[in-house]
């Protein structure tokens, strides 16, 4: 059995760290990640630098990449100016952000559920015309700060919507790190009932510490795709005080562990994580607190 790891530190790891990196320091670690021999690295999001100061410039970035062959260095784009703005820069493949939750998806882009579909239709149409992958995010997939427990069906319904609209992937995202692996089995079963289960990847936070555990629940109903970030990098701004993303590092070992293949050196791995923490190695930010949808209309995705 072979697992391809989606590595989403220098995205969705930094854009939540208090200090925005340099352009050089960015690309050093991303090319650090890419000699490990992982092969899916996202590299940035072009959103507002004015909203999401750690992720200005990732057209330089991009620019600055020492590109490898067989690596793929994707980008998340909100709306269809981000999408142009991207393949200006060469992306090779983009992301698109939606949520299985109604409040969360208000108060982290904006706008509903149908508005964000809507937002996304001429970025897969453009993705189509330029031949770029896209992939989609679903937030909230095993719980909402706002809502609490979501319903695998609601999960289900935007995943499916989103592959009918033409992504190649789609991401199941653990936002606040609630999930265990009897609601992450629940969950994948009914979003396979209607969407291809290798279309499907699994994105766990670990805030409640059964993020491997969640990834290798998913892995039992067939996801052979897993996001992760170095050193754990990352978190929710809507979850006070959360830890951020499943570490790279944890899964890499437990797949190892247990004879699944993923391509990464985990020496190599182990010393980019420790690159990383250094380059974030800064008194961190008090966690805020969560904000109401009523005062909060992020116009920008922030959390996987």
């Amino acid at each position: 059995m072979k697992v391809r790891l989606v590595e989403v530190g220098p995205r969705d790891g930094l854009q939540n760290e208090p200090r925005p990196l340099s352009v050089e320091l960015r690309v050093a670690l991303i090319e650090r990640l890419a000699a490990t021999g992982l092969t899916t690295i996202e590299a940035g999001a072009f959103v507002s630098p004015a909203r999401v100061p750690q992720m200005a410039h990732s057209d330089r970035v991009l620019a600055a990449l020492e590109r490898r062959p067989g690596v793929s260095y994707p980008v998340l784009v909100p709306n269809l100016r981000g999408m142009e703005a991207a393949l200006a820069a060469g992306a090779d493949a983009v992301a698109v952000f939606g949520s299985a939750s109604e409040s969360f998806s208000e108060a982290n882009i904006g706008c509903s559920i149908a508005t964000s579909f809507e937002r996304f239709a001429p970025v897969l149409r453009r993705a189509g015309e330029a031949g770029v992958p896209v992939r989609g995010y679903v937030s909230c997939a095993l719980g909402c700060p706002y809502e609490g427990a979501v319903r695998p069906a609601a999960v289900a319904a935007v995943a499916e919507r989103l592959h009918a609209m033409g992504c190649s992937e789609i991401s199941l995202g653990d936002t606040i790190g609630v999930g265990d692996p009897e609601s992450t089995r629940a969950m994948v079963a009914s979003v396979a009932e209607r969407v291809p289960v290798e279309r499907l990847a699994a994105h766990f936070h670990d805030t409640g510490g059964r993020a491997v555990e969640n990834v290798l629940a998913a892995m039992e109903l067939g996801i052979l795709v897993v996001d992760a970030s170095i050193a754990g990098l990352g978190g929710c701004p809507y979850a006070p005080g959360a830890p951020g993303n499943v570490a790279t590092e944890a899964v890499v070992a437990a797949l190892d562990a247990r004879g699944v293949e993923t391509g990464v050196d985990p020496e190599a791995l182990a010393e980019a994580g420790r690159f990383a923490l250094e380059l974030v190695a800064t008194p961190r930010a008090e966690p805020r607190a969560t904000p109401s949808t009523k005062t909060r209309r992020a116009s920008f995705p922030r959390s996987s």
